[in-house]
């Protein structure tokens, strides 16, 4: 069974439909990568996902629970199922990696302050920045910034993990690195991944599914090589990088 299920679910943002009767179903324990041209509606499902947007219709289910009919109060117990990583890292740049991670800690629990530092310590040791507490935003690579954020995003446990074009602004080995590592939190810590990117070569190494996006629904899904056999020409433009055919209008 399912774990998030999407269900005929639309919303029109600023006029303009950006989910057409989207249907997605990820199991337990999955990576799920989905695919798509700029702006057409991959952080939109993710934000569905973790109820900070409502569909104007359909359903979103998560473990089981309708989301789109909670509470504020609700929605604030339910997200602690999730870690966010977003695609700028989205750290604060006045506090140091220690203050950063623990955020969620400080904010969402009544840990003692040691026992938030073990914590901290740990989640940085599993993304390799062990030692790295007390250094600043400023100091840190792109792909340090992209490890911290992660350990921000696991250090409440949670069992679903949402990354945002997470190799976004990064060189091709960085890029791998972080690969690397979204395979490793699967692996070790058994979460279920949803993950939007551009990047195939990332699709293609993290995937247990792949779906590509496309006028407000998942047009095709599948394994990695079924996305690269693909005979549907959507598909092949896309993943080629091509900027002639049926994905693209005159006007791009």
């Amino acid at each position: 069974m399912a774990l998030i299920e999407l269900i005929d679910v639309h919303k029109t943002l600023g006029g303009k439909k950006v989910l057409a009767g989207m249907n997605l179903a990820i199991n337990r324990g999955e990576t799920y990568t989905i695919i798509g041209r700029s702006g057409i509606g991959k952080s939109v499902t993710l934000k569905h996902i973790v109820g900070v947007m409502k569909p104007d219709s359909g359903r979103v289910i998560v473990d089981n629970i309708e989301v789109q009919n909670l509470s504020r109060r609700q929605l604030e117990r339910f997200r602690a199922k999730f870690g966010y990583l977003f695609q700028s890292s989205a750290l604060l740049n006045s506090l140091n990696v220690l203050e950063n991670v623990a955020l969620p800690l400080r904010e969402h629990t009544k840990m003692s302050e040691s026992e938030i530092r073990d914590r901290v310590a740990q989640k940085l040791a599993l993304v390799g920045l062990k030692g790295t507490e007390k250094i600043m935003p400023s100091e840190l690579s792109g792909g340090m910034r992209k490890r911290v954020a992660l350990a921000r995003a696991i250090v409440m446990e949670p069992e679903i993990i949402l990354y945002d074009e997470p190799t976004t602004g990064l060189d091709p080995i960085t890029s791998d690195a972080i690969n690397e590592l979204i395979r490793e939190m699967q692996s070790r810590l058994k979460v279920t991944s949803v993950v939007v990117t551009h990047d195939m070569k990332s699709a293609y190494k993290i995937s247990d599914r792949i779906g590509l996006l496309h006028e407000g629904r998942i047009i095709q899904e599948g394994t990695a090589d079924d996305i690269r056999q693909s005979d549907d020409p959507r598909v092949k433009q896309f993943i080629n990088g091509e900027a002639v055919g049926p994905l693209t209008t005159v006007r791009d």
